[in-house]
Formats: structure tokens, C-alpha cells, sequence
């Protein structure tokens, strides 16, 4: 099959490039020769496209007539082109899905653009315009190459609503019809559950088709799973070749990517491993080139593409036009009241939290706060009714603002706790429309009626639990609250650990406490650790003691732990040890083995000895590290190496690396070396570090500078780095920057930033941008500190200054938001306040949103606090009350604000 594969490749290729030769000799363009020939242009222009399809034998003749070529030599190529393709592939199994042919794009959430002509021998894609390539269509090009050549590929398009992601990825697919390859797209009962229960079913030669992969990796419950299940199929050997396409929102592609701060969970890990690298941006518009190539197929007789020009050639927005986004979006605006109602409570809903399938009786609830008086007053009984009737009738496209759905019950049960069911009728907000409520009420705070509606009408505890935090992040705290409530009700696991956090915050202390029994008498340890803490902070340390002792008898040990290591650091060992006796007694070879540390510490020796053997045969390795350390500090360093090899062939390399650092600095360099040169083999990065070190210090650069690779390409750049700035101060500026560079491929962008900055500080101007430049690729902050070193220098001329703030802005540019702080307290001392908001809201909306909280500080100390509580306010509704100062916050408003935005009046 593979000889075959070859020879109808180099085939197709020679059919391809006799075509080319014949165009090119016959002068004419390809519209030309489509006028010629009478073929469609889109017909004429994949012909000479070399991850196309093999033309049909139609094509060719016409072609061939139309250049004046010998017809039968093209047809002679086709079928031997035609051959590997055509012959099917026998499997037993062949997995889920389709083959590709029986396809439907509509039916693969292709956005449909209205009636179109019949386009020669493809029926089932009359309502589809004629396809434009834009530069992502390239990257997905090169995916189906490398999967026709064996080897599985992903590709995941980010861009918003309506721009062409899913029809890019279908017509990317389209070569592969002829190949005997399947398309499988998860969807029933929910995208979620359907690619979890079928991925390990998914044989070679299929398209994982995941649009709106958001539904699949942002479901609460499986997303890591389904993110991990990818990552098993598309490298297992024997399941290869696969494509796995997907679409998403750039704001889901970013919550995905996005590092978790320190010290809080991280919901996406494996999402984000599996989005690195796989990621590929789609523009909101054509650009020139684009317009270009689609004013010719509109030339050649493509209609709805002609329609689409005439309203989107200005701003470029081609595929919304044909989506039905500016019927949508006259709807919205020129709609009823109550039906513009309903969509703003829609829009709402989804911004804040609440999923695709919204409960009618919620969105009429929310809709009444979002009418004038006078438009309520004007309410019919069946005003609700005539809305939705209005919301529900089709626009271009076959869209609806707001349709209704039908919600399929689960066909399988996955082994997970099933959302609650939502009772009553559900609808869906038009993805525009939700698109466009982002966008135009990200400052506005939903009415009274909205957070009423939802206390009263929303079940789902990861909904509820969203919108508590919504009105958190508002500054709504007494919704904040009801709602946080009713997510505990609802049954949200984590929700009443922020629940109790605020009720202490607030002085309800005893009313914290007697939940948090409640939900721990019920068997949830996470609980006891909130408990336990309380008395700590009180002081109550046999208190806290006890709780944890409750919560090792229900089998949770990492309390008492804790508790022990607290006591060990404020020096009440006897107290630590007692604990930590506990934890041992219970089985924990790992209390053993920090028992063992803390009596070697003490000076008993022989009990230390004692305790980490008993916690190595218990099968702690780390153990065995302790018990080497001890023999070595003994003098005993046979037997200290010997204990060292055990621990690493237990999996613990650390200890012939420790032993390795106690040779050091005993004098012993070879027999240091020697160890480190062993834990390295162990797969210790740490001990190529020591190596290298010794060979930097031993004169032998060379062998530093490769160890100090190795280390890097392990995972420890870190004497790379130092090598960087010691070829730097040696004044190898060449080598410097080469090592510099090697480091930046290990992803340690800061050798080359701090040699910029360096480079700055000794005058070497051009080097330093350069550099710059070059570290901002993996580090957006290098030109940022580049120009405020630049900025900040004593004796700067106006002049050097401006570059200083060139640098800064570039580094904006590049998305730094330090830069943008920088930037926005330049135009405050400026006076461009304006300027400076702008330009915070635009660091607000890439999640950083401190310089908006320092515009609110530099008002208040101008003395403008009319000002200041004006954008504090703006701030609060935005969602980023969190962000502000809470002096500001306890002084203005001290009980929160209403949904209206005035002051909550005591209410705790």
C-alpha cells in the first residue's frame, strides 16, 4: 500500500506541474482560463492545488482543451493518481464516524450563508460560498501532509465567533475524502460525554472533529480527561495517523493557556499542555489579499459572496456578513423591548457563567429589570410569549437571536455526578449575539432581577457557584452571598470554603463554624482543615489538634502533617514530633523519614539511623537518601555511596547528587565528580549542574558549556545562564550571546534580557535593542526593562528618553503589561487622562487590571474623589472590584452595592 501511496503521489505531482507549464506557456491567469473552459473558478483554481483532491476526469478535459494539451496524457496520470486512493482500506473495526465523503458541512456546524447555485459536483454545499485561503488555511495544509504521510497531527483555530474556523478546517479535510478516511464529531448526548466514552475507540486514518472544543476541555467534570485522552491517541504508535482539528473563542483559548497564580489550583494543566504549540490564530477580517481573491470569485458569478462585499468590503468582516451577523445584530437593536430585554438577560447569563441551555422561566424573571418603566407598564400578559415567538424566526444564515433547544437525556452515564437537571423549557443565545453582549456590556452590572432570577430558577451548582463569585467580583456582596449560599444548597463541593472565608470576613464567625461542621460531619475532611485553621488562629493549638486528629481517623493525614510541620518551624519540637508519631503510627513511611531528619538534627544519630531504615523498608526512597547523608557525615563513604545507588535504583537520583555536593566541599573533586556524573545517568539534572560548575572552575570551558546544555535540555538552565554573563565579563561577546541563545531554547528567555540590559548600561546601544528584541520573543517584559533602564538613567537626554518610551511601547505591543502601566502613568503626568484610562481598560481586559486601581488612587489623592469614585464604580461593575484598594472599598461602600450601583445599606 505504502509503494502504491508513493507512486500516486509523484503522479498527482507531475499532473499538477504539467498544468502549471501549460498555463504558464498559454499566458493566461486561471480566471482566464475558468472563462475559457467553461469550469467553475473554484473548480480551476484547486486543479493546480497540491493538497486538493485529484481533479475529476470532467476537469481535466475541460483543462486540457481549454491550454491545447494532449488530454489522454492527463487522464493516464489521473489514474494512476486516482490509484492508492481509491483502493479501500479492509479493517474490521473501523472506529466512530463517518467516511469523510458522507459528510455534511452544515451538519458539522459549518455556518450555512443562504441559497446558492448549483457548483458543479458537490450538491450537498449549494448554500456554501466559494472558499478564499487566508494564511491559517496554510498551516492546516501542511497538518493534512504531515497525516497523509503517517504521522498524527493537531490543529486548534482561536478566533472569535462567525470567522471562518469551522469551514477552514472542512475544506482543510476535503483531500482526504479520497483516502478512505473517516470523520468522527462526539456530540451525543453531550460533546463531553461522547468523546470520553468513544476516544480509545478512534482507529488510524480519522479527523477528531472538536468544534467548539470549549464544550469538551472546559467541562468541570472530564475536560482533563478528554485533554489527557487526546494526548494518549495522538501519540500512540499504533492509532497513527489522526487529526484532531478543533475551534475555539480566544477567551477560552486564554483561560486554557493562562499560568495559575501561586498557590491556587490549577483547573487546566493538562488543556494547556495539549494546547502548546497547537494553537492557530484566525483574523477577524480579510485583508487585501483576501478581498482581492474573493471580488474575483464574486466576478466569476459567486452570489452570495457579491452580496457579502457589497456590506463588508469597508471593514473586511466577510464571514460574519455571510453567517447572518448584521441580521442579528439589526434584530437585537431594532427589536421589541421585551425581546431586546430577554437577549440582554441572555448576553448576561452567558458572560457571567451560566451554560449554552438558558431556563425560560430564569431569562423572564431577569428580563423585567432590564425594561423602562414605561416599556414595563406596557407589558401584555403574553408579553413573554410574543418575544420569544419574535427571538425564535430565522435570520439569514438560518440563525435565530434565540432559538430553543432540546436537551438530550444521557444515553450512558459517565461515572460522575450528573448536573442537575434544569426543568422547563431551555434556550440558546446566537453565538454573534453572545460575541457582542461580551463586548458591549462588559462595564454594565446586571439589574436586581437578574441575581433574583437566578437564585430562584438556576440549579446547576457550577452556574450558581459562578455567578456568586460574579457579584463577588462586582462588589454585590450581599448577592454575592445569597448566591454562594445556594450554591452549597445545590450541592457545589468547594463552594462553601469561600462561603465561610466571607461569612468570617463579614463577623459571623459561629454561623462559619456551624457549617463547616455540618458539611464535615457529613464526611467531607477538606472541612476539618478549615476548622482547624480557625483554632490555630486562635491560638487554640490543642483545639486545632484535635480536629486534625478527626480528620487522620476519616484517612486525611495532610493536616496533622501540617499542623507537626507548623509547630517543628516555631521551634516546639517535642509538640512536632508527637504529631508527627501519629502519622507514623498510621503507616506513613514519610513520617518516618522526616522523624529520622529532625533527631539527626537534634544529634541522636542512632535513632535517626533507626527511623529512616524503617521508613526504606517501608518503600520511602528518600529514606535511604537521609540514611546516606548520615553515613557520610559519619566519615563512612562506602557505605554512604552504596545507600545513595539504592535510593537511586528506588527512584530518589537527589541522593548521589547530595553526596556529590558533600564531596565538593570536602575537597574530593574527582570523587565528586564521579557521583554527579552517576546521578546525572540517573536522570538528576541537578547533577549535570554540579559538573558543569566544576568543569567551569577546572579551566575547561568547553566541557562546562556542554555539560551546562545537557543540564538545560534536562530542565536547569541555570548555570548556563551563569556561563552567559561570565563569557560576557570575559568579554566573549559572541560566545555570550550564542549561550544566551541555547538557554533561550531551554525557555530561559532571561540570559538574553539581562545581557540587553547589560549591554545597555556599558553603552553598546544597537546590541542591546537587538538583544531585546530577540528576548522579547519568549519574554515581552526584555524591551519593556530595556526602556525603562533607558527611561530611568541618570543624565538622559529628552531624546534618549523618547527611545526609552519607543522601547516601553513596543513592549505593549508585544503584550507585556507591565509596559502598559508604564505607559499609563506617563500620560497621567502628561494630563492625557483619557489616554490613560483607555489604555487601562486595555490592560483590564488582558487580566491585569492594577493600573486601573492606581487611576482610582490617583484621583483620591488629587483630591478628585468625585472622579475616583466614578471609575471605581466603572471598575466594580466590570468585574474587577477584587483589584481595588479595600481601605477604598470599607470606606465607600462598607456593606457592598446594589445591582444598580448605589450603596447596599447594612444588611449583615
Amino acid at each position: 500500500m505504502h509503494d502504491k501511496q508513493s507512486k500516486s503521489d509523484a503522479a498527482l505531482t507531475e499532473l499538477r506541474q504539467r498544468l502549471s507549464d501549460w498555463l504558464a506557456t498559454s499566458g493566461l491567469d486561471k480566471t482566464q482560463l475558468a472563462r475559457r473552459s467553461g469550469l467553475g473558478r473554484t473548480t480551476v483554481w484547486e486543479a493546480f492545488q497540491p493538497e486538493q483532491p485529484v481533479p475529476s476526469a470532467k476537469t481535466l478535459a475541460g483543462l486540457a482543451k481549454a491550454l491545447g494539451m494532449p488530454a489522454e496524457e492527463l487522464l493516464e496520470l489521473r489514474r494512476t493518481a486516482s490509484t492508492a486512493e481509491a483502493e479501500p482500506t479492509i479493517r474490521e473495526d473501523p472506529g466512530p464516524g463517518l467516511p469523510i465523503e458522507q459528510c455534511e458541512p452544515h451538519n458539522l456546524e459549518v455556518h450555512p450563508a443562504g441559497a446558492a447555485a448549483d457548483r458543479g459536483n458537490l450538491p450537498r454545499q449549494r448554500s456554501l460560498p466559494g472558499y478564499v485561503p487566508r494564511e491559517h488555511d496554510h498551516i492546516l495544509a501542511e497538518a493534512v501532509q504531515h497525516v497523509r504521510a503517517g504521522r498524527s497531527r493537531m490543529v486548534v483555530l482561536s478566533g472569535t465567533s462567525s470567522t471562518g474556523k469551522t469551514r477552514a478546517c472542512w475544506e482543510a479535510i476535503r483531500p482526504l475524502a479520497n483516502s478512505g478516511w473517516r470523520l468522527w464529531h462526539p456530540y451525543d448526548p453531550t460533546r463531553a460525554e461522547a468523546a470520553l466514552r468513544e476516544l480509545e475507540s478512534v482507529r488510524p486514518r480519522t479527523v477528531v472533529w472538536l468544534n467548539e472544543a470549549q464544550h469538551y476541555f472546559g467541562d468541570a467534570q472530564v475536560g482533563e480527561q478528554i485533554a489527557a485522552a487526546l494526548h494518549a491517541l495522538l501519540t500512540d504508535e499504533n492509532r497513527t495517523p489522526v487529526l484532531v482539528l478543533g475551534t475555539l473563542w480566544p477567551e477560552y483559548d486564554r483561560q486554557y493557556t493562562a499560568l495559575p497564580t501561586a498557590g491556587q489550583r490549577d483547573p487546566h494543566s493538562r488543556v494547556r499542555e495539549l494546547l502548546a504549540g497547537r494553537t492557530v490564530s484566525v483574523p477577524e477580517s480579510f485583508d487585501a489579499e483576501a478581498l482581492a481573491a474573493a471580488a474575483l470569485l464574486a466576478q466569476d458569478g459567486d452570489q452570495l459572496l457579491a452580496d457579502a462585499l457589497t456590506r463588508a468590503s469597508t471593514h473586511g468582516r466577510v464571514t460574519q456578513d455571510l453567517a447572518g451577523a448584521p441580521e442579528l445584530l439589526r434584530r437585537y437593536e431594532n427589536g421589541s423591548p421585551a425581546a431586546q430585554a430577554l437577549l440582554q438577560a441572555a448576553m448576561d447569563a452567558r458572560r457571567l457563567g451560566v451554560g449554552l441551555h438558558l431556563p425560560q422561566a430564569f431569562l423572564i424573571d431577569a428580563a423585567t429589570g432590564y425594561l423602562t418603566d414605561t416599556d414595563y407598564d406596557h407589558l401584555t400578559d403574553d408579553w413573554a410569549e410574543i418575544a420569544f415567538a419574535e427571538l425564535a424566526k430565522r435570520v439569514h444564515g438560518k440563525q435565530a437571536p434565540l432559538r430553543r433547544v432540546r436537551v438530550r437525556p444521557p444515553k450512558t452515564p459517565l461515572p460522575i455526578a450528573p448536573p442537575t437537571p434544569t426543568s422547563g423549557p431551555v434556550f440558546r443565545l446566537a453565538d454573534y449575539l453572545e460575541q457582542h453582549g461580551r463586548e458591549t456590556r462588559r462595564l454594565t452590572c446586571p439589574p436586581a432581577s437578574f441575581w433574583h432570577a437566578a437564585h430562584t430558577n438556576l440549579s446547576n451548582p457550577d452556574e450558581v457557584d459562578k455567578l456568586a463569585n460574579a457579584a463577588y467580583f462586582r462588589h454585590r456582596l450581599q448577592w454575592a452571598h445569597h448566591l454562594k449560599r445556594h450554591a452549597v444548597d445545590v450541592g457545589h463541593p468547594n463552594a462553601y470554603g469561600i462561603l465561610t472565608t466571607w461569612l468570617e470576613e463579614c463577623g459571623k464567625r459561629q454561623e462559619a463554624e456551624s457549617m463547616l461542621w455540618e458539611i464535615a460531619d457529613a464526611g467531607d475532611s477538606r472541612a476539618f482543615a478549615s476548622l482547624a485553621f480557625l483554632r490555630e488562629n486562635d491560638g487554640d493549638l490543642e483545639g486545632a489538634e484535635s480536629i486534625a486528629q478527626r480528620a487522620a481517623e476519616a484517612g486525611n493525614f495532610n493536616l496533622l502533617n501540617l499542623l507537626a510541620t507548623w509547630r517543628e518551624q516555631d521551634g516546639d519540637r517535642k509538640r512536632a514530633e508527637s504529631l508527627m508519631r501519629k502519622i507514623a503510627d498510621a503507616g506513613s513511611p514519610q513520617a518516618l523519614r522526616v522523624l529520622a531528619g529532625w533527631r539527626r538534627e537534634a544529634g541522636d544519630q542512632e535513632e535517626a539511623e533507626a527511623l529512616a531504615r524503617q521508613a526504606a523498608d517501608a518503600g520511602d526512597p528518600r529514606a535511604l537518601t537521609v540514611l546516606a547523608r548520615q553515613r557520610e557525615e559519619a566519615g563512612d563513604q562506602e557505605g554512604a555511596e552504596a545507600l545513595a545507588r539504592q535510593a537511586a535504583d528506588a527512584g530518589d537520583s537527589r541522593a548521589l547528587t547530595v553526596l556529590a555536593r558533600q564531596r565538593e566541599e570536602a575537597g574530593d573533586q574527582e570523587g565528586a565528580e564521579a557521583l554527579a556524573r552517576q546521578a546525572a545517568d540517573a536522570g538528576d539534572p541537578r547533577a549535570l549542574t554540579v559538573l558543569a560548575r566544576q568543569r567551569e572552575e577546572a579551566g575547561d570551558q568547553e566541557g562546562a558549556e556542554a555539560l551546562a546544555r545537557q543540564a538545560a535540555d534536562a530542565g536547569d538552565s541555570r548555570v548556563l545562564e551563569n556561563l552567559v554573563f561570565r563569557r560576557e565579563e570575559a568579554g566573549d561577546h559572541e560566545r555570550a550571546e550564542t549561550l544566551a541563545r541555547q538557554a533561550a531554547t531551554a525557555n530561559n528567555w532571561n540570559a538574553l534580557t539581562v545581557l540587553a540590559i547589560r549591554c545597555e548600561e556599558s553603552g553598546y546601544h544597537e546590541r542591546a535593542e537587538r538583544l531585546a528584541r530577540e528576548a522579547s520573543a519568549g519574554n515581552p517584559n526584555a524591551l519593556t526593562w530595556l526602556g525603562l533602564q533607558v527611561t530611568q538613567t541618570s543624565g538622559s537626554s529628552e531624546k534618549e528618553r523618547e527611545r526609552g518610551y519607543t522601547l516601553i511601547r513596543q513592549g505593549a505591543d508585544a503584550g507585556d503589561q507591565y509596559a502598559l502601566a508604564s505607559l499609563i502613568d506617563w500620560q497621567q503626568e502628561a494630563g492625557d487622562h483619557e489616554k490613560a484610562e483607555t489604555l487601562a481598560w486595555q490592560a483590564a481586559d488582558a487580566g491585569y487590571a492594577d493600573p486601573l486601581q492606581r487611576m482610582v488612587s490617583f484621583w483620591e489623592r488629587a483630591g478628585n474623589h468625585v472622579e475616583a469614585q466614578a471609575l471605581a464604580l466603572k471598575v466594580a461593575n466590570a468585574g474587577f472590584a477584587r483589584d481595588l484598594s479595600k481601605r477604598q472599598l470599607k470606606t465607600w461602600w462598607p456593606y457592598g452595592l446594589d445591582p444598580d450601583g448605589t450603596p447596599t445599606p447594612p444588611w449583615l
